[in-house]
């Protein structure tokens, strides 16, 4: 099994990834844009379990999405490089800086969403698969990381106090 190491700029906070995220979006919201400071933000999206902090503790910053479920950032609390995010408060799924990974060119992304606000001299791959806004994750996820995410999220639902 193949894992996948990263950390923040000042190499204060490091992390590993245990397995291949489950999906990767290359996201070109001006939301993601404005909070990279640049064009896009590549998240792979992976259990929470499957994230392994080896130094350091993030620091947990709460912002305010157009969806109105907002998100968490975790950053490095030395230099501030975001890490990663939890959307929506699910708190079993991680969406990782692929950027802050170790070697970022291992992972491709799956999809481009967003492509509507995509800046207009970024170009995307012919193969590319590229949606306006989102997809529908049941015809764009392969099998294996739908049934990944499926026990993530029941597992997630058995572990809430009733």
């Amino acid at each position: 099994m193949t894992s996948y190491d990263g950390g923040c700029h000042c190499g204060s906070l490091r992390y590993r990834l245990k397995r291949r995220p489950m999906f990767v979006n290359c996201c070109h919201c001006t939301d993601c844009q404005r909070q990279t400071g640049g064009a896009f933000a590549i998240n792979g999206l992976i259990e929470a379990g499957e994230v392994e902090t080896l130094s350091g503790e993030p620091e947990i910053f709460p912002i305010a999405t157009p969806s109105g479920r907002g998100q968490e950032v975790s950053r490095c609390p030395r230099c501030g490089v975001a890490i990663w995010s939890d959307y929506g408060g699910r708190g079993w799924m991680r969406f990782v800086r692929i950027a802050t990974l170790d070697r970022p060119h291992d992972i491709v992304p799956d999809a481009h969403i967003f492509v509507r606000s995509k800046l207009p001299w970024v170009g995307l791959p012919a193969d590319a698969k590229a949606f306006d806004i989102y997809y529908d994750r049941a015809n764009t996820w392969p099998a294996e990381s739908l049934a990944r995410l499926q026990r993530a999220e029941a597992a997630a639902k058995s572990a809430r106090p009733v």
